[in-house]
């Protein structure tokens, strides 16, 4: 495998190689020159403003987005202020950072989404440069202005800008700066000449690197690596100093030979390594300097830009994309001329094999004298996953899938799960797709992330494959793919409503996780209104489809969807919007129309609004309802001439509506309220607001019997009625006199049984012997039983000849003497 190695260059104990990404399909005329660039890092897009500091009205710059491989994206005239720096959010978001201050930020496409100001003060003293990073809070700006004062965002999209302390002896930019994250803070490290300063939120400390050379005179250039752990000084005198970002230990410090400033410096370290190194990059050379003394080379033949990344550098420049970076140590182990470690000794094996060798065994049986077999396999896995060309990816596989077959507690998962990683990354590494991932940047980034990052690129069938082929549960894969989709199919002007609709229920179906509403909401947000009904005609909940409806100021259509639904709860929702967006005589007649609606807003109306109930009546001409509410309210009112008037109205509603028996009963309560009135006011009886009934009751208690039989009369209370309740009072009186005078005024309606009844009641068995005699034949029994006349009751039994009566009487009876 000569081959692999004949691009390593050796550096110190590591070897560093560049990898081909892409021939770029751009076709950049001048090159890089005269350009602002800016790439993201994870194999993000990179955005070029040409010739920035043109402000000529005719002829103004372009910003240009291009996916990794140089795929255009976007492309427009800069209409806007002067740009000081470009640079992308960890979402793919371009952000252009102005002279004045202001950060205008656009999608992957072109598309502008918001601004924001790093300051009003800015606005007078400019910037003069700007620097965008990545924290763990997000993506951060750090602005210095005209007035030499550092103002730093440290998350965009939770917008606290924070004002740095002055630098003492700053006179406009400093020579170098960085942003640094250390212990949970956001700090600016800066170089004023040969002294360096750390900024914070408080303070302005002066620092000085652990053995930097006193020749010094200004350090020009400094470089913070990927993960804000190392930091590197480049000096006038061509020195390269290295060490941790809390300068407190030096790594190294190397003689460049060169004493003008690099263009650009970058750390390129691979996780776990240990010997991370920095790119330094001038107009014809690249040169990558580590903790030894040693130094590699680069001749560049056209100008470059150096993009940071998790696990080495990628230098783009107008025809073609290389990745720099350490050969990761396993695959040192594998291809180093001569190595005898167990993955190598596996890949020889397994080529003899495919030679027909019996070499093959030879390989084998050494590796398992040394019961090395698993580590083999296993570095010949790793050592895929870190490979960039497919046929060496193969190479590594089969060797490992040659090697297994010998092992037999071997566990497959990572040889699979490799595989099917690097069948994920071939596909998206693509030119037509333009993600140059690494294995160790995809494990780090996940396969959400990587899904997200598709989609976002409209990448849409190539997600659901990959969603698919990976396993990812519908609601993190699949649904959630469709339904980005969706969102941005109902933006295609060039489509009818009706193709859309038909299009998006096609596609979607009824995927889980999937919500028509969610998709009908970015319809109305581009102006389809008819697009979004269409699809809320897909979505099964209704509790989704009112709130977007009452959005739209479909009112109707939401109250139908409302009432369809059968939830009470979301009827009420929409008839209280209802209530508030519309005058009231449309809001009744609206409701007319839907009678659910209507009754449920008078239930409503009948525990909360009465007032409204009133209106609703009226607004039907529903005369029935409207005096019953009347009647209803005459109980609300303290004053007897209000309660009247509300009556009247309600007799006046009553005969409006034919109800004559209603009608007449009203009269009847209005006249019963006068007469307690009077009553109340000649005799203090507090009669006022007693039914009928009870008033004859509390009359007769009070021994008013003339009044009552006047209301007994006026009124035209049943016989049975009225007697019952003279009855009752006056033996609850005891007025014994008064209750054998009233038995004999007239024939009894309820016969004279309960006058004995009410005389025992009140253990009176002389006045109740007066009464049995007037009872019928059929009560005899029953009359004498209740005055205790056991020889009356038989006699009575014998005369009618009533089996079941003797048998009472019997049941009564002692028993004999001398059983």
């Amino acid at each position: 495998m000569a081959f692999i190695t004949a691009n390593w260059n050796p550096l110190g104990e590591a070897f560093y190689r560049k990898t081909e990404l892409y021939e770029m399909c751009w076709n950049l005329r001048d090159g890089l020159r005269d350009c602002l660039v800016a790439a993201a890092p994870y194999g993000g897009p990179i955005a070029l403003l040409r010739e920035p500091h043109r402000r000529s009205p005719s002829s103004r710059p372009q910003l240009e987005i291009y996916s990794a491989s140089g795929n255009s994206l976007a492309s427009f005239p800069w209409k806007s202020g002067p740009v000081v720096q470009l640079g992308w959010t960890v979402n793919d978001e371009l952000l252009c950072i102005q002279e004045d201050g202001t950060v205008l930020i656009y999608d992957l496409f072109g598309s502008f989404k918001r601004h924001f100001s790093m300051g009003q003060e800015v606005v007078q003293s400019q910037v003069l440069e700007a620097k965008v990073f990545h924290s763990p809070y997000g993506t951060g700006v750090a602005i210095v202005t005209g007035s030499s004062r550092f103002t730093l965002a440290t998350n965009i999209d939770d917008l606290k800008l924070r004002r740095l302390p002055e630098v003492p002896g700053l006179q406009g930019a400093p020579s170098c700066w960085a942003v640094l994250t250390q212990d949970r803070q956001t700090k600016v490290l800066l170089a004023n000449g040969a002294d360096l300063f750390i900024l914070d939120n408080t303070s302005c400390t002066a620092v000085s690197p652990p053995g930097l050379s006193p020749q010094v005179s200004s350090i020009v250039h400094m470089s913070v690596s990927f993960s804000y752990k190392y930091l590197a000084l480049f000096t006038d005198t061509g020195h390269l100093w290295t060490g941790s970002a809390h300068l407190q230990d030096k790594l190294s410090e190397v003689d460049t030979k060169i004493r003008n400033p690099p263009k650009q410096m970058v750390w390129c370290r691979r996780p776990k390594s240990q010997q991370p190194s920095v790119v330094l990059m001038w107009d014809r050379l690249l040169l990558v300097a580590g903790v030894c003394n040693d130094i590699i080379q680069f001749p560049v033949e056209e100008q470059c830009v150096c993009v940071g990344e998790l696990d080495g550098v990628r230098v783009v420049s107008s025809s073609r994309q290389e990745l720099l970076q350490e050969v990761p140590l396993v695959c040192q182990e594998i291809f180093k001329i001569a190595s005898m470690a167990p993955g190598a000794l596996l890949l020889e094996a397994h080529r003899e094999y495919e030679k027909c060798s019996q070499k093959a065994d030879e390989y084998l049986r050494e590796i398992k004298e040394q019961s090395m077999l698993g580590e083999a396999v296993r570095q010949c896995v790793e050592a895929a996953g870190h490979e960039y060309d497919i046929q060496t990816q193969k190479t590594l596989l089969r060797a490992a899938s040659f090697g297994k077959c010998f092992l037999t507690d071997f566990s497959p998962d990572s040889f699979v799960a490799t595989c099917r990683e690097l069948r994920v990354l071939n596909a998206v590494r693509e030119a037509g797709v333009g993600l140059p991932l690494t294995h160790s940047q995809f494990k780090q980034m996940t396969v959400q992330v990587l899904i997200d990052r598709l989609v976002y690129r409209q990448f849409y069938p190539l997600a659901i494959e990959i969603c698919r082929y990976l396993k990812t549960p519908d609601y993190q894969g699949v649904s959630r793919v469709l339904k980005h989709w969706a969102s941005c199919k109902v933006q295609q002007k060039d489509l009818s409503d009706e193709a859309i609709a038909r299009a998006v229920c096609l596609k979607v179906g009824d995927s889980a996780g999937v919500s028509y509403s969610h998709i009908a909401a970015k319809a109305y947000e581009c102006g389809r209104t008819e697009l979004a009904i269409k699809l809320l005609d897909y979505e099964a909940r209704s509790g989704e489809q009112v709130p977007l409806l009452l959005k739209m100021k479909r009112s109707q259509l939401a109250l139908s969807k409302a009432v369809e639904s059968g939830d009470t709860d979301l009827v009420y929702t929409v008839v209280t919007y209802l209530k508030n967006e519309m005058n009231r005589g449309d809001f009744f007649m609206t409701l007319r129309n839907q009678p659910v609606a209507l009754s449920l807003y008078r239930q409503f109306c009948k525990l909360q609004e009465q007032d409204t109930l009133k209106d609703l009546y009226n607004q039907d001409d529903d005369h029935q309802e409207l005096a019953n509410y009347y009647v209803t309210a005459s109980y609300r009112e303290k004053r007897l001439e209000s309660r009247l008037s509300v009556l009247q109205s309600a007799v006046d509603e009553y005969n409006k509506a034919k109800n004559e028996f209603a009608a007449k009963a009203t009269e009847d309560e209005m006249r019963l309220l006068r007469f307690q009135r009077k009553l109340d006011d000649e005799k203090g009886a507090g009669l006022l607001g007693l039914s009928l009934q009870a008033t004859m009751e509390a009359l007769l208690a009070l021994g008013l019997h003339k009044q009552a039989e006047q209301l007994y009369r006026d009124f035209r209370v049943p016989d049975k009625r009225y007697w019952w309740l003279k009855l009752k009072s006056l033996a609850e009186k005891e007025e014994w006199e008064e209750l054998e005078k009233f038995s004999k005024s007239k024939k009894s309606p309820i016969g004279y049984l309960p006058f004995v009844e009410v005389c025992m009641k009140r253990h009176n068995k002389h006045e109740a012997k007066k009464y049995v005699s007037k009872v019928p034949p059929e009560q005899k029994v029953k009359a004498h039983l209740a005055v205790g006349d056991l020889e009356g009751a038989a006699d009575a039994a014998i005369e009618r000849r009533s089996e079941a009566e003797m048998g009472r009487c019997l049941l009564v009876a002692p028993p004999p003497t001398g059983c």
